[in-house]
């Protein structure tokens, strides 16, 4: 926090020997709470007016609370959450969209290296494309999230800077309205990302990211540039992956040349060679050796930047591919995965054997696939990450 202060500590909290820094944790009282960030706030050089109209805007709401605690949606299989989220409508709205902005897109291209398929994906998965919006109230989910004590290292910040979204004058608190935790506009940015990266995309004067369609377009490729998009080089690609390969090398964690993964037998989805170069490349079985396979490369980072589960991070990246031209992915014949309950009790059986798995939350993530590879490896079972009801048996 700023050691500048402009509200004066008082005597009274001195010789208590409590400091204003302490004053402004998570928890306790929410209205001290709110006064510790009226003085951040003012500390940071915003206007009293904004501050105290911001403030007063502030409220708890229990309905973010039981939101953030129940994020069930990413403990669906690959399968279900991608054939629900890269539908029809989305793609079609999504290559009108392409069309209708393409000077905007271009423009964007040229300067930030980012394809306009990739903007596209975000803007049709976050919100349809500016339908969608949310009608949470921002100031007042992110004064809930910060005051509560999981994570306020992540959310105070993005409250300040929902403060200072007010003060440049880009919205009223009356029009900050978006997502439960927070995020705002036609592709959901986080108050901070707002400030850091909002561009006046039409020159009219004002960054309007939930109704100015070329201030979303311009501010969402500079911020996926800020996550280290790389220019020029794919994202993801759809592949073949022959019977006899090491499925233990089918990892997002494990990284190797895109030469070394067609030496070993993978192939486009078509059957066609792979590119026998050296871009880092890994190869994604999001539902075993069973499934579709991807090799994703460094700009796939950018997705998991942008979303850590890799359930939406594959979709928003096959989506783009989808939206850039490439066909639909053929989703094989996987062996039939766990439920949430039944991935809670794999979870459990892992940890109890020492394993790291994230947490026991029904959700198969990096962490709980690499402790499901390690057990198939020692049961003598292809190493390919993917739970099954066999596998939670042998256990």
């Amino acid at each position: 926090m700023p050691a500048a202060r402009h509200i004066a500590v008082t005597l009274s909290m001195l010789l208590a020997g409590t400091s204003l820094a302490a004053a402004q944790q998570c928890g306790g009282d929410f209205g001290q709470f709110l006064e510790g960030v009226r003085t951040e706030a003012l500390a940071k050089g915003l206007s009293p007016a904004a501050v105290d109209t911001a403030v007063a805007n502030m409220r708890q709401d229990p309905k973010v609370l039981a939101a953030d605690r129940a994020q069930g949606v990413f403990a669906q299989d690959w399968e279900q959450f991608a054939t629900r989220m890269v539908n029809g409508y989305r793609l079609s709205q999504g290559k009108a969209n392409l069309d209708k902005h393409a000077g905007v897109l271009s423009r964007v291209l040229d300067e930030t290296g980012v394809p306009g398929p990739v903007i596209a994906a975000f803007w049709g998965l976050e919100t349809d494309y500016g339908a969608v919006l949310g009608n949470f109230d921002t100031l007042a989910a992110l004064a809930t999230l910060a005051h509560d004590c999981r994570r306020p290292e992540l959310f105070r910040p993005h409250l300040l800077g929902a403060i200072e979204i007010v003060d440049r004058g880009y919205l009223t608190p009356a029009e900050m309205k978006g997502a439960w935790a927070g995020e705002l506009g036609q592709t959901q940015l986080l108050p901070e990302e707002y400030i850091a990266f909002g561009t006046d995309g039409d020159g009219n004067g004002r960054v309007d990211l939930r109704q100015d369609a070329a201030d979303v377009l311009v501010t969402t490729g500079k911020y996926i540039q800020s996550l280290g998009w790389r220019r020029g080089e794919p994202w993801l690609e759809a592949v073949a992956v022959p019977s006899d390969f090491p499925w233990e090398r089918a990892a997002l964690v494990n990284r190797e040349p895109r030469s070394a993964f067609a030496a070993l037998g993978v192939t486009k989805a078509d059957g066609s060679p792979l590119e026998t170069d050296d871009l880092p490349s890994s190869l994604i079985l999001p539902m075993g050796r069973g499934g579709p396979a991807f090799l994703a490369f460094p700009n796939f980072d950018i997705y998991l930047e942008w979303n850590k589960s890799l359930v939406y991070s594959l979709s928003a990246a096959y989506f783009s591919t989808r939206l850039a031209g490439a066909p639909p992915v053929d989703m094989g014949n996987p062996q039939p995965g766990l439920d949430l309950e039944t991935t809670k009790q794999l979870q459990q059986r892992l940890s109890d054997l020492g394993y790291d798995t994230g947490g026991i939350d029904g959700i198969i993530g990096e962490n709980t696939r690499a402790a499901v590879r390690q057990e198939q490896i020692r049961l003598g079972l292809p190493a390919d990450g993917w739970p099954t009801p066999d596998l939670l048996s042998a256990l």
